[in-house]
């Protein structure tokens, strides 16, 4: 495990977000991870470990959305609800902004936004609403939550979940947690969450591969080059990585592309020094064809 240092990122909307900074301080590339639905700085180690080299720093960060439930510093003692459980799926831009931001504020010359499962919708968003800051974005399994969960739970539990988060909604209680009754606890979430999440039509649902008539604007409006990383064995796919690895293809720009990472599941674990080779092989070519 490499060492790390311990940082502090305030957003432009001064919010305080806890990060970790691994490799050299003067890096001349620095990666920016968004970790992905309930996880956290801490998490993905495997592949961060990979990704430092003498050059190159990884900078990971607690999001608002940080496990479950969580509280996130908003400055004069104020805080509020955070978590996967309670975020607000928007509010990603300012946290990510701020990371960026960071890294540049630490003489970074090159800085590449990498966002794993969740963290991928976050980071094609932030490009959407930003667009600049960096200068390539890698997406790891970036599968659609909505897709995922009608494969896992059914379209049946979904609705009726649905229903009671519209309810709450209706009687200004978005910050409500749907009982056990409605929603399994282990994909806790409160209204305004899971309507985010689950309801197929949020500003949130950027990977519409599962279905093929609808247009993704908010990807297609990306203009900064992407690497996306499927792995051969997601677990949470509803179909086989070359059909989400050919949708991708289609709506990406030709400056970007498309990788199978085979015999691996959504953590990648066993396939991270491929994962190593394929983002180093992508930047030093794309960056070549953008400068």
């Amino acid at each position: 495990m490499r060492p790390a240092h311990v940082v502090e990122i305030v957003t432009p909307k001064k919010f305080m977000l806890n990060g970790l900074w691994f490799g050299p301080k003067d890096a001349q590339c620095v990666i920016v991870w968004v970790h992905g639905l309930g996880s956290s700085a801490f998490t993905k180690s495997h592949i961060i470990d990979e990704l430092v080299n003498k050059h190159t720093a990884v900078l990971t960060f607690n999001n608002r959305g940080h496990d479950k439930i969580s509280s996130v510093s908003s400055g004069r003692n104020k805080r509020i609800r955070g978590g996967s459980a309670h975020e607000i799926f928007t509010d990603c831009v300012d946290d990510i902004e701020g990371a960026v931001r960071y890294a540049k504020q630490q003489g970074a010359q090159s800085i590449i936004l990498a966002g794993h499962s969740t963290g991928s919708q976050k980071s094609v968003y932030w490009a959407a609403k930003k667009g600049k800051g960096v200068d390539g974005i890698v997406l790891l399994a970036p599968m659609s939550d909505y897709a995922a969960t009608v494969m896992l739970s059914g379209k049946k539990k979904i609705a009726r979940a649905m229903s009671y988060a519209k309810m709450l909604l209706k009687k200004d209680r978005p910050h409500e947690l749907l009982p056990e009754s409605v929603w399994d606890w282990s994909l806790m979430a409160d209204a305004q969450r899971f309507i985010s999440l689950y309801s197929g039509i949020s500003e949130e649902e950027i990977f519409t591969y599962w279905e093929s008539v609808r247009k993704p604007k908010t990807l297609l409006s990306v203009k900064i080059p992407m690497l996306v990383v499927l792995a051969e064995k997601d677990e949470y796919a509803d179909r086989s990585a070359p059909e989400i690895a050919a949708w991708f293809a289609e709506h990406l720009r030709s400056s970007s592309a498309v990788t199978i990472i085979p015999k691996v599941d959504h953590g990648f674990k066993g396939g991270e020094q491929l994962i190593v080779d394929r983002i180093n092989s992508w930047a030093s070519i794309s960056m070549k064809a953008t400068s």
